[in-house]
């Protein structure tokens, strides 16, 4: 199947000299060095590296990140994850030495609960791959000839261990297990958990299939456990739309989110069953994946665009932006052979990640940036990798070459690579996930490598979603009998859509133009995508309705006409306005679709603060030896120089000043003058130490929070408003670092004395002066919302209006969510934090955190939802009144 794929095809373009290619390819290896000692050096045993502060993250030591740090076991993960990735570059020295340190150090009967799919696909599958690899060099007869299979018993162990999160009447797993104590029981804590994501449930069969295979227990693979929880996903799809939603109720089946999509929450499970029948090769998971493959390209795929939609309503869209795990997509149509709405999908991918240096965490259908992180997430470079294993075309080496450049221009630092935590600003996150050494090293140098690089033919292998390697044999290892094959009724498959062969793309594409004709209508559009579309208007007749710009909550009139429209009015106690909307007690479905619109516009009305805002700013360190590849994120001031107007930025050396508060005259205005100001937020207003520091002759201040263990990480943007009076007399720039940025920032002071920032509204280029500007309307500009759970659909929602009180300074920007309150859907217009973001593979998950005297964030199960996900149902339910209104008829 896979050597079918690999046709040859050659664009127009320049192709990449062999030496050129080599060059690459030892870059690759570089940079995995750089990233992989570090991890050695400062961080192992420890499960991952923070590479800002050069050590390693322990789970309970660190400031929780919530769902995030479910990935972490004390189990050594980033090592275990980067086993196969040490003998794809040659490093089988290094191999041999990190499965001793395994199998000496690493404990996996630790008493901590973690999740069932991250440990699975890293630790299980690291495992696994590991062993693979182990027993590939041993046949080689030159390295582990001591081997003995130990990793895989490491491997069986911690399947035991992962077993009992299936003791669910359905079969789907519980999305966390202890790994001491299982899931039920007061000393598990966990086992109350009633929903998992899909591809939670529906990514164990390889990992799973091949542990019966290699150890000959069928106990995993067996209908008791992986078979049985992929056959009750294929049970539980929508039948009319042959989609599956988001999230399921591990024990009543019911769909919790019934947006459907190839993104964050689903998309491993359709590469498991096309995946599962490439490793074991049995027809069922080819049919099922064929089925669901067909309602894909029917409802789902709007290429470029992969658009989630509503799984019983399948032509409503759901959302108007995607995320980025979408990326895996154009790899996994390759392996079908479908190439070209992969290159359509992987082009405008590939435009966004030129406009914005890296693919935004969600970014919009105009291409903007929805939500800003990118953790190094290697599923576009897989994608990319695929591609060009399937066409040869070139232009996918320079897409390569792209996603090299951006990691060490702007991702870089020196412990290692460094999760971006804004694309826009280039500042950074104190985090490096094992994904990207299991993972986007591999595809990267399997990219630029030829076949003489490699030391295994990699086409007899099949990866894993964590890019692990499974070899195909399996696929004839011995296996129980008692596996019993939960066939596909004949009746709900259509022979003539199933392809049982991939077609060669030497016979798809017989002019070698094809492909590059494709690519280009998409990459002007997204070049042109920068104007947004005229909001939304129906078309009316008679007297317009009441448009939200024209209300007055005080006019009687308008009173009667949100009556009418299903509206009701409410005054909080605290100020505030509420807004609910009933449908069902408008007088006419006709004024019930006004209403609907009525609570739209308000939306963009209150959406419209956020745009006012300022933007974050950054600070970067330029000088030895971070050479600006420490990137902090920074709240911005409502006063003082306006970073965003100056094409340099300040730059300049920081001191702490006399007194450190900033409240007084300025006692060592000596070493002040000419330099940048380090203050503690406290015990004044915030324009009187600009003052003060001006005074004192500084080029700029940074004001550092004494909150102790606060962090941009968990906490929202803080933007430093005035004192209530002129500020007109600041001229200088002042920026707000939280205490862990700003403690990096003392921390490199302390070590080198002499420490040069710059000061500016994004980062520069690392390690240069200048950088050429990013066009500016296309990066700013973006939405955050705060959770990624959408609300099930709703009979009801209620739309509050609050104002901020002026205050010493305010989060920013604000932000629109949405909690559940009763039968009615509640919309807040208040401060909050940037939203969460979902993980790898499936990974969708809220960080709960909250700022010292703010309102806590809702959890997502209360149903968070953002502006876009909000227009969307309500799009949908204006549909449903149109219909409900001609069934009437």
């Amino acid at each position: 199947l896979l050597l079918a794929l690999l046709g040859v095809l050659f664009s127009h373009g320049h192709a990449m000299s062999q030496e050129e290619k080599r060059k690459f390819r030892n870059q690759v290896v570089e940079m995995f060095d750089h990233a992989y000692q570090n991890y050695m050096d400062h961080a192992y045993p420890a499960d991952e590296l923070m590479p800002l502060t050069c050590r390693g993250r322990v789970r309970g030591l660190e400031p929780s990140r919530g769902d995030v740090d479910d990935a972490l076991g004390k189990f050594s993960l980033t090592l275990i994850d980067t086993l196969d990735t040490l003998v794809l570059l040659n490093k089988t020295t290094e191999f041999e030495a990190a499965v001793r340190k395994v199998l000496s150090d690493v404990r996996l009967d630790n008493d901590i609960v973690v999740s069932v799919f991250e440990t699975n696909i890293r630790v299980l599958g690291g495992l696994l791959g590991g062993h693979s690899m182990a027993l590939m060099l041993k046949e080689r007869g030159e390295h582990m000839q001591w081997y003995q299979d130990e990793l895989l018993n490491m491997a069986k162990d911690l399947g035991l261990r992962l077993l009992p999160a299936f003791n669910t009447s359905s079969g789907l797993p519980y999305p966390r297990v202890n790994l001491k104590h299982g899931v039920w029981g007061p000393e598990s804590r966990t086992g109350t958990e009633t929903d998992t994501c899909t591809a939670c449930a529906g990514t164990i069969i390889l990992e799973f299939a091949a542990l019966s295979r290699y150890t000959g227990d069928p106990v995993f693979e067996t209908q008791a456990h992986a078979r049985r929880a992929m056959d009750f996903l294929w049970e539980k799809r929508q039948r009319n739309s042959n989609l599956v939603g988001t999230t399921i109720n591990i024990h009543s089946g019911e769909w919790v989110r019934r947006d459907s999509g190839v993104g964050a929450g689903i998309d491993s499970y359709y590469e498991y069953l096309l995946k599962a029948y490439i490793l074991l090769g049995d027809d069922m998971f080819l049919q099922r994946f064929n089925i669901h493959y067909a309602s894909i390209m029917k409802y789902i795929s709007q290429p470029p665009l992969l658009l989630d939609v509503h799984i019983h309503k399948p032509l409503l869209p759901a959302r108007t932006w995607m995320d980025s795990l979408l990326a895996f997509f154009p790899g996994l149509q390759v392996l079908k052979g479908d190439i070209r709405p992969a290159i359509e999908t992987h082009e405008m991918l590939y435009q966004v990640t030129k406009k914005h240096n890296f693919l935004p965490e969600a970014f919009t259908t105009d291409f903007r940036v929805h939500w800003a992180q990118h953790p190094l997430r290697p599923e576009f470079a897989e994608s990319t990798y695929f591609l060009y294993k399937a066409t040869g075309d070139p232009y996918y080496l320079e897409a390569g070459r792209t996603i090299l450049d951006n990691l060490n221009r702007f991702a870089r630092v020196p412990c290692g690579f460094a999760a971006m935590k804004d694309v826009r600003t280039g500042s950074h996150e104190d985090r490096m996930d094992s994904f990207f050494l299991a993972e986007m090293f591999k595809y990267l140098f399997l990219l630029f490598a030829d076949d003489e690089d490699l030391l295994f033919d990699v086409e007899e292998y099949v990866f894993t979603t964590e890019a692990h390697f499974l070899p195909l044999s399996l696929s004839t290892a011995p296996h129980s009998s008692s596996i019993t094959l939960n066939k596909t009724s004949h009746e709900e498959l259509d022979d003539s859509n199933f392809d049982w062969t991939c077609p060669n793309t030497r016979l798809l594409f017989p002019d070698p133009a094809f492909p590059r004709n494709l690519r280009e209508p998409i990459r002007s559009a997204v070049d042109k995508s920068c104007p947004r579309p005229a909001p939304y208007r129906e078309p009316g007749m008679g007297r317009p309705p009441l448009r939200a710009q024209d209300f007055m909550a005080n006019n009687p009139e308008h009173l009667e006409l949100l009556r009418r429209m299903g509206v009701s009015l409410i005054h909080l106690k605290d100020g505030r306005v509420q807004l609910v909307q009933h449908p069902s007690q408008a007088v006419s479905t006709v004024a019930a679709e006004d209403g609907v619109r009525f609570m739209q516009e308000m939306m963009e009305l209150s959406s419209q603060q956020q745009k006012e805002q300022l933007p974050p700013r950054a600070i970067q360190i330029v000088s030895h030896p971070f050479f600006g590849r420490v990137v902090l994120t920074a709240g911005p001031a409502q006063f003082g120089t306006d970073l965003s107007k100056s094409s340099t930025g300040v730059r300049g050396f920081v001191t702490v000043a006399e007194p450190y508060s900033g409240c007084s005259e300025i006692t060592n205005a000596e070493y002040v003058q000419g330099h940048i100001a380090l203050l503690q937020r406290g015990q004044c207003m915030f324009a009187e130490k600009a003052r003060h520091i001006q005074k004192a002759g500084a080029i700029g201040g940074v004001v550092i929070d004494d909150n102790e263990g606060s962090s941009s990480d968990t906490a929202p943007l803080f933007q430093m408003a005035g004192d209530g009076r002129s500020t007109d007399d600041i001229t200088l720039p002042l920026l707000f670092l939280f205490h862990k940025e700003g403690n990096i920032l003392l921390e490199a002071l302390k070590e080198y004395r002499e420490v040069e920032v710059l000061l500016s509204d994004k980062a520069r280029d690392r390690g240069v002066d200048v950088q050429h500007e990013a066009e500016e309307d296309c990066t700013t500009e973006a939405t955050t919302p705060t959770s990624f759970d959408p609300v099930g659909q709703s009979q009801t929602s209620t739309l509050e209006l609050e104002e901020m009180a002026p205050e010493e300074a305010a989060p920013s920007p604000e932000e629109v969510s949405l909690a559940a309150k009763d039968a009615s859907t509640a919309v807040d217009v208040s401060p909050q934090k940037e939203g969460p973001r979902p993980a790898d593979g499936g990974r969708s998950n809220a960080e709960k955190d909250s700022e010292k005297g703010e309102e806590p964030e809702s959890d997502t199960r209360s149903g968070g939802q953002s502006v876009d996900e909000l227009l969307a149902d309500w799009r949908e339910d204006l549909e449903a009144f149109q219909q409900m209104e001609k069934d009437e008829l």
